[in-house]
């Protein structure tokens, strides 16, 4: 994806910003203190929060945690939920905080968005010697029949590249670093996933789905068309054809330390 399609798609998501905040998974609260372990009563940036899914999770930990959103829709969503958050307009490559003022920078779903040769060092900068820098995403569990059938009749806009384990692992083993230049500033990268799962039912699985950054720059008529499939598909299942289900995911975090 060149800088002006990612531009496009990262910037999609402020008008499904109150959709997001519906239907998008939260994360499992094992994989958010392994994310932190190593900086124990941490101050914690939450960069590209988002409508807050993994600032609450943090919150739910009892976490020091400040937010940093460069929407202004998604940040209105994070406000509303989130009210006692400090929350802050910015982005990974402008970050409203002083040097050295976070011990761990975590982004949830979000850093593949980042222009990673900018947001290297400026995520360098507001760590604190020997702070962690670590990404999660939340993924769907492939090896599950009915979900490696959802994949393939969805296509790559609603299920792509990091949302089944092995191509996370593919896509990230590296974190952008080395290709950017900033892999002095940061350890050796560590990969773990831990089982987590959201309840949904055939329609707002559907909806969770249409809120993928490549589902909602899609023209009106294809959209309709791949939800359509979507849909077909989940009542063609006994798993999913009626009532709620758990939709098997894990939630991936890769994590480094600042040198």
């Amino acid at each position: 994806m060149d800088k002006s399609e990612r531009l496009l798609h990262s910037s999609s998501f402020g008008a499904a910003a109150a959709a997001y905040a519906e239907h998008r998974p939260d994360y499992a609260q094992a994989a958010v203190r392994w994310a932190v372990e190593p900086a124990p009563g941490a101050r914690v940036l939450d960069l590209g929060a988002g409508t807050g899914k993994l600032t609450a999770t943090l919150v739910e930990l009892g976490a020091d945690v400040v937010a940093v959103e460069p929407d202004p829709a998604m940040l209105t969503e994070l406000r509303r939920a989130l009210p006692t958050v400090r929350a802050l307009p910015g982005s990974a490559e402008a970050i409203p905080l002083p040097d050295a003022s976070v011990d761990v920078v975590l982004a949830g779903n979000a850093m593949h968005w980042f222009d990673m040769a900018v947001a290297g060092p400026e995520i360098a900068r507001v760590l604190a010697p020997g702070g962690i820098l670590a990404g999660l995403w939340n993924v769907m569990d492939d090896q599950v029949d009915w979900v490696a059938g959802l994949a393939r009749v969805s296509g790559s806009a609603a299920i792509g590249p990091r949302d089944t384990p092995a191509d996370w692992r593919a896509e990230t083993a590296e974190m952008h670093l080395p290709k950017t230049g900033v892999a002095a500033r940061f350890g050796s990268p560590e990969q773990a996933e831990f089982p987590h799962g959201q309840l949904r039912t055939a329609d707002s699985l559907g909806a969770t789905l249409a809120t993928r950054a490549g589902m909602l720059v899609m023209p009106e008529q294809e959209r309709a068309a791949t939800l359509g499939r979507i849909r077909a598909f989940l009542a063609s299942r006994p798993e999913t054809a009626d009532g709620e289900f758990t939709l098997p995911m894990l939630t991936a975090v890769l994590r480094v330390r600042r040198l």
